[in-house]
């Protein structure tokens, strides 16, 4: 984003708070602007970020003000890091997986296949290090990274046709962008990368043959079954969904301790919240998808989970051998892993295991 663009949104975006009369912009400490990568309100992330906007506001008791522009209304959804990154904006809402091209190790903080579940990876980040690794990794970037919403496990993805083994992913035109699509490549699909707004003409128009976004609760709101019948299950390559909020550093160090501790508190409220919400809408949503909209709900077949399992190593191994920070977020997540994988094995998923029995 050049300077002479940046300027311009500036002037556009800022056109109202200048207007705003001067007993109003006296009473207000400070107004923010906060882009996101998600249409408005969208369920699951677009609606975490109003909910967040408006935390901060209550919370701050008014000395903090955010208007919230969802994707397109400023920058558009791919560009809101570097909106906050050179003061466009002042915060955003979006997901790491967004900045791969940028930072590829950053999407450790979002998802792996086959790696951390929700309240795993939240472990890490608070208790096991991933904070302090995430803010130095942002630190190029000129921007904080916050936990603020999760939208659960993700489901395996949308499929215009039926998949019965792993020749039929070859040459599928597959929304799967990240490490899933990493995950899935050498299955021989062709991997592509397109904002959660733009997946559905996508799908009917057949620029796409399939895709993946979050669980049933945000994927039932973008309508993907009214293009593709075939909903697969489990999210191999995405077993957690952490939504970010990145604070403009120097605006966020700026700040007295009390209003940095609001929106700190702000964030880890909104992201057990979002989670909470999460698992009890994705599971009336897939009772809807099934019931009202015919989908046909399918599981993978062994041969591909087998195949996916198998790669798994190697889609996170790449990162240890980059050296540096890269490897350091690396070894500080499979540390958790390996750490986590005993207890949960014998906790979580005997329960479950037993549960499913009843």
């Amino acid at each position: 984003m050049n300077a002479t663009r940046r300027n311009a949104l500036l002037a556009g975006a800022g056109a109202g708070f200048l207007a705003a009369p001067a007993p109003l912009r006296a009473e207000t400490a400070h107004r923010w602007r906060m882009v996101t990568s998600w249409p408005r309100d969208l369920p699951g992330p677009g609606m975490t970020a109003t909910r967040l906007a408006r935390r901060i506001e209550a919370m701050s008791g008014g000395r903090i003000e955010v208007q919230l522009y969802a994707a397109g209304e400023i920058v558009p959804a791919f560009e809101v890091l570097d909106a906050v990154s050179e003061g466009v904006a002042e915060l955003a809402h979006t997901a790491a997986v967004f900045w791969a091209g940028k930072m590829p190790v950053s999407q450790l903080f979002l998802a792996v296949p086959f790696g951390l579940t929700p309240l795993e990876h939240a472990a890490w980040i608070e208790h096991g290090g991933g904070q302090a690794l995430w803010d130095e990794l942002y630190g190029d970037f000129g921007v904080r990274p916050f936990m603020a919403g999760n939208t659960g496990m993700s489901m395996g993805g949308w499929f215009r046709q039926e998949i019965h083994s792993l020749s039929d992913l070859r040459g599928l035109r597959f929304r799967m962008p990240g490490l899933g699509g990493d995950l899935y490549q050498p299955m021989g699909i062709v991997q592509v990368s397109l904002p959660p707004g733009e997946t559905l003409p996508a799908l009917q128009s057949g620029a796409i043959d399939a895709a993946e976004f979050a669980g049933p609760f945000s994927d039932l709101a973008l309508g993907f079954y009214q293009a593709a019948p075939y909903y697969y299950g489990p999210g191999l390559h995405e077993p957690n969904g952490t939504g970010e909020c990145i604070v403009n550093r120097a605006i966020f160090e700026a700040l007295p301790g009390d209003l940095q501790a609001v929106v700190t508190e702000a964030c880890r409220a909104e992201n057990a919240f979002a989670l909470a919400e999460s698992e009890r809408m994705n599971a009336e949503a897939l009772k809807s998808l099934v019931e009202d909209h015919g989908v046909r709900l399918r599981t993978f077949p062994p041969e591909i989970v087998e195949a996916l399992r198998a790669r798994a190593p190697e889609v996170l191994g790449q990162f240890a051998d980059n050296g540096g920070l890269d490897q350091r977020i690396h070894d500080s997540y499979v540390a958790m892993l390996d750490l986590l994988r005993p207890w949960s094995r014998e906790s979580m998923a005997a329960y479950l295991t037993a549960r499913a029995a009843v």
